[in-house]
């Protein structure tokens, strides 16, 4: 009786060990503003120890690279291209080309014209995160940026 009990315990446990879903990029947001008419969108993810994330600018063949997706609003435009900080740029062998990634942490940041005094920008990121032995599946996050 005493296996029994044992086993359908070591049964449950292993079963919810890996049924977990794993989340190793966090996002969060938010707005600086530069005057009465322009704003900064500031879009962060923290990334787990021995993950990254691909910069925007991944050259066709390779990973799926991070897009930041702006719904159309008519309280504001946006100003040139999402701008991010200097990648890390690597061979990978799984991909046979370098790559640019980011591990830690990565800021995006984006310049809005504002057309009313304030707004929320919402949209959608697209990402793929990877390790030294996966990657998962892309994943899409929405995001709804107060303006004030």
């Amino acid at each position: 009786m005493k296996k029994i009990i044992l086993t359908a315990i070591c049964i449950t446990l292993c079963s919810a060990a890996f049924s977990q879903i794993l989340t190793p990029v966090k996002w969060s947001y938010a707005s600086k503003r530069i005057d009465k008419e322009q704003a900064v969108l500031l879009i962060r993810a923290t990334i787990d120890k021995g993950w990254h994330i691909y910069s925007q600018h991944v050259a066709d063949g390779g990973p799926i690279k991070t897009t930041l997706k702006f719904e159309k609003n008519d309280d504001y435009i946006l100003e040139g291209s999402t701008i991010e900080p200097k990648p890390i740029s690597e061979y990978e062998k799984s991909f046979s080309m370098n790559v640019q990634y980011f591990e830690q942490a990565v800021t995006f940041q984006q310049k809005i014209k504002l057309k009313a005094g304030q707004t929320t920008v919402k949209g959608t990121i697209n990402f793929m995160v990877c390790n030294a032995k996966q990657c998962l599946p892309p994943d899409d996050v929405e995001f709804n940026i107060p303006v004030k």
